[in-house]
């Protein structure tokens, strides 16, 4: 069961709840700058340069918080996000190398330039 801030335990964990939280090329970009940054890294939801509304932004970091892919922590009027990569690790061997080895999808190109940059 997911706990008061609905991330599921590791076992909880589901492939096609991953995959489609994954299929959406802002999350994608989310998880992709994620990977690629030192363990531990919190960012705030802002950060990420995500070119969409507050409420849009909120529903995104929802989707990747409920299939178990990030962690996410109020830090006074804001929130970070945190890579779950031991757990990933453990639930989906290789997911997260795949992740940092594949190009981000089309139309994030910028995105990733600018988070580079943070």
């Amino acid at each position: 069961m997911p706990d008061a801030e609905g991330h599921p335990t590791t076992e909880e964990m589901d492939l096609l709840t991953v995959f489609k939280a994954l299929s959406d090329p802002l999350r994608y970009h989310v998880m992709a700058t994620l990977v690629r940054q030192v363990e531990d890294t919190e960012r705030t939801c802002t950060s990420f340069g995500l070119p969409v509304s507050k409420s849009t932004r909120t529903h995104h970091f929802r989707i990747l918080r409920e299939a178990g892919l990030i962690r996410q922590v109020d830090r006074g009027n804001s929130r970070c996000a945190q890579l779950r990569r031991q757990d990933i690790a453990d639930r989906f061997p290789g997911l997260l190398r795949l992740l940092a080895d594949n190009p981000v999808p089309p139309g994030t190109e910028a995105l990733s330039r600018e988070a580079q940059h943070v």
